[in-house]
C-alpha cells in the first residue's frame, strides 16, 4: 500500500536527524558540535475513511488528516 493522499498527493518527504555533541555557548561551554547526520522520512498522517461520492457509492480511500479537517471528503 502506497503512503500517498487520495485526495491532495502528499506522500513521504525527507529531512536529518542531526546529532550534537557539547554544552551551549550561552551556558558556558565550547558551543555544539555535529558528530552525526542521518537521513530520515517523514511520513504523512494518513487515515484510511470511508468516503461516499456523489451517487450515494461508498468506498474505502486513504486520505490524510488535513483532507479530513478541511471537508475535502464527504464520510459515508
Amino acid at each position: 500500500m502506497s503512503r500517498v493522499c487520495a485526495i491532495c498527493g502528499k506522500g513521504p518527504s525527507v529531512g536529518n536527524i542531526v546529532v550534537r555533541k557539547g554544552s551551549p555557548k550561552y551556558k558556558g561551554g565550547i558551543g555544539l558540535h555535529t558528530t552525526g547526520i542521518t537521513k530520515r522520512r517523514f511520513l504523512p498522517n494518513l487515515q484510511t475513511v470511508r468516503v461516499a461520492d456523489d451517487k450515494g457509492n461508498v468506498k474505502r480511500m486513504r486520505v490524510c488528516a488535513r483532507c479530513i479537517k478541511n471537508g475535502k471528503v464527504k464520510k459515508g
